[in-house]
């Protein structure tokens, strides 16, 4: 069986970020050039505002597209601001498993508000990957 693991052992130290007031154009390229699903969108103070995910970008562009704007506008026009993330040192099974429950793919990691870290499936996957080879290699 898993056992509890510390969060900061496993999550993105450096995550894919914008600051809110950058045009939707440079969070695009973000995502495009990290190849990634999502960003997470700070102030100058690396606090977190919220999160630019490919969907909110593809609906940008599209409203912008019918309505023949040609700026799309800033990423914070854009971003999702009702954002679960968790704590530099929860416990990531309990993360894993709100995650799973409400099908989230990542969840960013805060320190006193500061964005510090992301934690994604793949890094779930990891932990359960390496416990498993622990497991088959104690026996």
């Amino acid at each position: 069986m898993l056992r509890s693991v510390d969060l900061s052992d496993y999550m993105l130290h450096n995550p894919v970020k914008i600051l809110a007031d950058q045009d939707l154009s440079s969070a695009i390229d973000l995502i495009i050039e990290n190849k990634v699903s999502g960003i997470c969108v700070v102030d100058n103070q690396n606090m977190l505002l919220g999160v630019l995910s490919e969907m909110d970008c593809l609906k940008a562009i599209l409203a912008s597209t019918y309505n023949e704007q040609g700026d799309v506008g800033k990423a914070r026009e854009y971003m999702s601001v009702d954002v679960d993330y968790c704590d530099l040192h929860a416990d990531l099974v309990d993360v894993a498993d709100d995650m799973l429950k409400k099908g989230h793919r990542r969840r960013p990691v805060l320190e006193q508000g500061r964005l510090v870290g992301q934690i994604t499936c793949r890094q779930l996957l990891r932990v359960v990957s390496e416990f498993n080879q622990n497991k088959v290699e104690a026996h």
